[in-house]
């Protein structure tokens, strides 16, 4: 029984959570108040965890909950089928949805009116992928409460952005190296 409720509450989060991984979260929160499966402090853990493994953070955070997941009751732990059991029932909807797609797709796709709707949206693409960077980048690099304007840049972040930026350039080494010397730098330096 708790497993056919830990599939049906990850069924309806992959339903509805559209906007990515983190679009998960209220449903956890959602879950944790109604099942007691997990608390929200465990919920925090969850998301350092997901966000820190490989892959998608909202497919890392249904398998993490399926595995942990226990009950008010006790005895219930999901473990090795629970976490097969959120991890498929969070992807199943997309899936449909997407072979649902595709199925037109393939038969609409050597139209010109298609073509032309997938061309006209690579600027929008680019776009958003742009606007997700600066989110991104201007909050690691530039400070706006600070009240002196020496302070508004962190220069050891972009000093460290920099020398990564230009090994990567330079050198072309395995990603990974770069994250590890960048947290190692980030640890010694206290960013």
């Amino acid at each position: 029984m708790h497993y056919l409720l830990l599939f049906w509450e990850f069924l309806k989060t992959g339903l509805f959570s559209i906007g990515g991984g983190l679009a998960t979260i209220p449903f956890l929160m959602d879950m944790s108040d109604n099942y007691g499966w997990f608390t929200r402090e465990e919920l925090s853990n969850m998301i350092a965890v997901s966000e820190s493994t490989p892959g998608p953070i909202g497919i890392n955070m249904a398998t993490y909950v399926g595995f942990t997941t226990g009950s008010m009751e006790g005895g219930f732990l999901g473990g090795f089928l629970g976490s097969i059991i959120s991890t498929t029932a969070l992807v199943l909807p997309s899936l449909v949805i997407i072979m649902i797609i595709a199925g037109f797709l393939a038969k609409f796709q050597e139209s010109k009116l298609v073509k032309d709707v997938f061309y006209c949206l690579r600027p929008a693409v680019i776009g958003l992928l742009g606007v997700s960077l600066a989110a991104m980048v201007i909050p690691l690099f530039f400070d706006f409460t600070a009240t002196a304007i020496l302070d508004i840049i962190d220069l050891k972040a972009v000093i460290l952005f920099s020398l990564l930026l230009f090994g990567i350039l330079k050198f072309k080494k395995h990603p990974i190296l770069y994250i590890a010397i960048g947290a190692v730098v980030g640890i010694i330096f206290k960013f």
